[in-house]
């Protein structure tokens, strides 16, 4: 459930190998090295990860002793209850002996980076449904899968290729203004009668493209907000990192992906940092963030002292999620709305899980078998 980083195993993606090792690197004066590897062992969940937990260097042993307790407290956790989501996970965590370096350096490697929020001010029952899924439940959960195409190609293209082969339409660059109850979508100022409609758009624009009629009283989506996320791409003259990728801390990195193949460069290396709950690098410039992540690198990947950088540029989500803190669940919607025929699609909405691909995912399904039922009661009148 990584936010901002090339995507999940898929059949067009490169699947994990068992029990691949992720390095985590603290970054050092002359280049940084594994401080650990988060590698799972052959043991039946949840004790897949204890063995690398115990031999977690960037903690204490005390340190790891407490984080384990509270592993075992967050594993007995109800996600869906509403009062976790008016807790946050840091404050739960410093409850339970997580102390701040606990928090960055095993904590938010899951949970920044699945919620696109710092633990301190990530919702508990996100989290713990972050947790319970990726660490306490199948072993090969938290698994990590690279894509060898672009997400467009991997995502996209079958998506429309299924849809045109079930005689639809798809209409790219296609302005829709409005959407009326009856309903209708107004779409590069025609009208197109419909006989039910999924709005798969952001909160923001949902609440200005339904009807009134069809808005909750009170409309509360404008307290999701928005979370960004920054991408900083480094091409280098040569190889910089053997792993496919890394996770970093006591570092503004937080995980670095090899995008070489991907991107078809042939010479060199393209390393892509990820940077969730950016807002203090959404606004920066490209080059006081060259000048900040450059030097960082260095000191995370020895060979990167000796390589000539051919090329940085930086690409922003200032919209990439909305901000899931406490009190957001409360404020995200079901899939339907209060007109007949007019659903909600989108990972904001109230899927149970957090703002991911996979919620997104989720979230189409139900608002499709919501149309189905619409649709069959039309015909049966």
């Amino acid at each position: 459930m990584l936010h901002g980083v090339p995507g999940a195993a898929a059949p067009a993606a490169r699947r994990p190998p068992r029990r691949r090792a992720g390095p985590v690197r603290r970054p050092r004066p002359a280049g940084g090295r594994a401080a650990a590897r988060l590698r799972r062992s052959g043991l039946p969940s949840p004790l897949h990860l204890l063995p690398a937990l115990a031999r977690y260097a960037p903690l204490s042993a005390a340190d790891r002793v407490r984080a384990a307790r509270a592993a075992l407290g967050l594993a007995r956790l109800d996600p869906g209850d509403p009062v976790l989501d008016q807790v946050s996970a840091g404050a739960w965590l410093a409850q339970r002996g997580q102390r701040p370096w606990a928090r960055e350096a095993l904590w938010g490697l899951f949970l920044t980076s699945a919620l696109n929020a710092e633990v301190d001010d990530a919702a508990l029952g996100l989290s713990a449904m972050v947790c319970r899924r990726a660490l306490f439940g199948r072993a090969d959960a938290a698994d990590i899968g690279l894509p060898l195409v672009p997400l467009e190609e991997l995502h996209g293209g079958p998506a429309l290729r299924r849809i045109a082969e079930m005689g639809g339409t798809v209409r790219l660059k296609a302005r829709v203004e409005a959407v009326t109850a009856d309903p209708k979508v107004v779409v590069d100022g025609m009208p197109i009668a419909a006989d039910a409609v999924v709005i798969a758009v952001p909160h923001e624009a949902a609440a200005r493209l339904l009807p009134a009629e069809a808005l909750p009283d009170p409309l509360r989506w404008p307290e999701l907000d928005a979370s960004p996320i920054v991408n900083v791409h480094v091409v280098y003259d040569r190889r910089v990192m053997d792993a496919p990728f890394a996770a970093a801390v006591g570092s503004p990195v937080q995980w670095v992906f090899d995008r070489t193949a991907v991107s078809g460069l042939r010479e060199g290396q393209y390393l892509a940092v990820s940077l969730s709950a950016a807002d203090p690098w959404i606004d920066m410039p490209t080059a006081e963030l060259r000048s900040r992540f450059v030097p960082e690198l260095r000191r995370l990947l020895p060979a990167a002292w000796d390589a000539q950088v051919r090329e940085v540029f930086v690409t922003r989500e200032r919209r990439a999620t909305f901000r899931q803190r406490p009190g957001s669940g409360a404020a995200r919607p079901g899939a339907a709305t209060r007109a007949p025929g007019l659903y909600l699609a989108g990972a904001w909405t109230d899927t149970g899980w957090p703002d991911t691909m996979e919620g997104a995912v989720r979230s189409g399904l139900t608002a499709a078998r919501l149309v189905r039922r619409h649709l069959e009661k039309v015909k049966d009148r």
